[in-house]
C-alpha cells in the first residue's frame, strides 16, 4: 500500500512517523508546498492532557517535544484592569516554538527515512498515485477542495477579527486580556514559548473594527493600535509581525471523513478555533487514529478509512463541540465584558466549553474556586455540592 500525504506540518510529518513504527510495509511519501525551514506564526501550544495521548503513540518524538518546551502551570486572566490567577496542579500546559516543533519531527522522519518533498505544491491531487491520499494541508485544504461535494464541505466565518503576532519578551505567565478601550472591545492572549519569545493572538469584535475604521488601517496602524491598548502588559516592546495578516476565522466542517481514497485530518477536516488552544494537538491526534486504523486493515483501503472514522469521531466530535462553544462565547465578548463582574466574567470563561462544570473547577483550580466562591460569582444553580 502506498500513502500519499498533502501537507508537512505536524500532523502530516507525525503520521508518517506513526505508518513508519506501526505499518513498516506501507510506502509513504510526504509533500509540503513549503521549504522545509519555512513556518509562519510563533508558538504553538500542547496541553498536558493532550501530551500524554502523543507519549503513548510515539514516546521517543514526545520526550524530545517535551524537553524543548516552555511550561507553566498558572494562567492570568484580565478583566478591564482586574487580574485573576489561575493555577492548577501539575506541571500545566507547555509551549514550543513552531519551527522547533517541526525540526524535530522532521529529524524523526528522517531517521526513519521517510521521503519528504519540500517546495512542491500539489496543484492537481488526480496526478497523485498513492491507494490513500491524505488532506493534512489545513483550513485550505487542497485535498478537499478536489473533491468538496464528496467531502459534504460547509464553510463559514465567524465575525470577530484576529491577527497572530509575537513580542521579544518571554511573560511570566501566559495570560488573556480583555479590554474595553475608546467604546471597543479588544482581546489579547499571550504565552511564552521560549526563554526570550511569546506567542501575542490579537483580537476585537467586529463592531470595534467598524468603529475603529481598522479595515481603512494600514497593517501598521493596526498593529500599533493594539500596542496601545495593551501597553501594559507589553511593557515597552512592540509586536512582532510574521504573515500576520488579520483575518476572520473560517470554520470548515465536512459531513463525510473521506471520499473515495481522500481522507482529511486536522483543521481541513475540521477547524478548531484557536481560543481552546489545541489544534495542533487534535490534528496530531486524529494522525494517532488514521495510523492505528490503516496498520490494522491490512491492504483493504476502505476498511482502513472506515475505522479511522469509527475510531476518532466521537472525541473528535467532542473536541470540536468545545470549539464551537467558545467562539460562540467569544464572539458575543461585549456583551460578556459590560454584563459581569470581573469574579463573574472569570467563571463564564471558564465553564463557557461546557466541558467543566463547577464540581470539575473545583477539582482542577481549588485556588480559584475558593476566590470566585468568596466573591459570590458562582451562579446560585450551579452551586457546588
Amino acid at each position: 500500500m502506498k500513502i500519499d500525504i498533502v501537507g508537512g506540518g505536524p500532523s502530516g510529518l507525525f503520521l508518517a512517523i506513526l505508518l513508519a513504527h506501526q505499518a513498516p510495509h506501507v510506502e509513504t511519501e510526504v509533500i509540503e508546498q513549503n521549504a522545509a525551514d519555512a513556518t509562519f506564526g510563533f508558538g504553538v501550544v500542547l496541553a498536558d492532557t493532550g501530551l500524554s495521548r502523543l507519549s503513548d503513540a510515539a514516546p521517543e518524538v514526545c520526550a524530545d517535544l517535551m524537553k524543548a518546551m516552555k511550561f507553566g502551570a498558572q494562567q492570568n486572566i484580565v478583566h478591564q484592569r482586574s487580574t485573576l490567577a489561575v493555577k492548577r496542579p501539575g506541571q500545566g500546559g507547555g509551549a514550543i516554538p513552531r519551527l522547533t516543533l517541526l525540526d524535530i519531527l522532521q529529524d524523526h522522519a528522517a531517521r526513519l527515512n521517510i521521503p519528504v518533498t519540500y517546495s512542491s505544491r500539489v496543484n492537481d491531487i488526480d496526478s497523485l498515485t498513492g491507494d490513500i491520499v491524505v488532506g493534512a494541508d489545513g483550513v485550505n485544504s487542497l485535498v478537499r477542495a478536489s473533491d468538496e461535494t464528496g467531502f459534504g464541505t460547509t464553510k463559514r466565518y465567524l465575525t470577530n477579527h484576529f491577527a497572530w503576532y509575537g513580542v521579544g519578551k518571554a511573560f511570566e505567565y501566559p495570560a488573556l486580556v480583555f479590554r474595553e478601550y475608546q467604546g471597543g472591545y479588544f482581546v489579547a492572549h499571550y504565552y511564552p514559548y521560549s526563554e526570550t519569545m511569546s506567542t501575542f493572538v490579537a483580537e476585537c469584535d467586529d463592531q470595534t473594527w467598524n468603529h475603529f475604521g481598522l479595515e481603512q488601517l494600514s497593517l501598521d496602524e493596526r498593529q500599533k493600535l493594539f500596542e496601545t491598548v495593551f501597553a501594559s502588559e507589553l511593557d515597552g516592546f512592540g509586536l512582532i509581525s510574521n504573515n500576520s495578516v488579520w483575518r476572520q476565522f473560517p470554520v470548515i466542517r465536512n459531513a463525510n471523513w473521506f471520499s473515495g481514497n481522500r481522507v482529511l485530518i486536522g483543521d481541513a477536516l475540521a477547524s478548531a478555533h484557536f481560543s481552546i488552544g489545541s489544534g495542533t494537538r487534535i490534528a496530531m491526534e486524529d494522525s494517532i487514529a488514521l495510523a492505528q486504523a490503516i496498520a490494522t486493515s491490512g491492504e483493504d483501503v476502505q476498511r482502513a478509512l472506515s475505522a479511522y472514522v469509527e475510531l476518532r469521531r466521537e472525541s473528535k466530535d467532542r473536541l470540536i463541540h468545545a470549539s464551537e462553544a467558545s467562539y460562540l462565547w467569544y464572539e458575543n465578548i461585549r456583551e460578556w465584558m459590560t454584563t459581569f463582574s470581573s469574579h463573574q466574567f472569570v467563571y463564564q470563561f471558564m465553564t463557557r466549553t461546557g466541558r467543566i462544570d463547577a464540581a470539575r473547577l473545583r477539582e482542577q483550580y481549588p485556588e480559584l474556586v475558593r476566590e470566585l466562591e468568596r466573591a459570590g460569582a458562582i451562579p446560585a444553580n450551579e452551586a457546588l455540592l
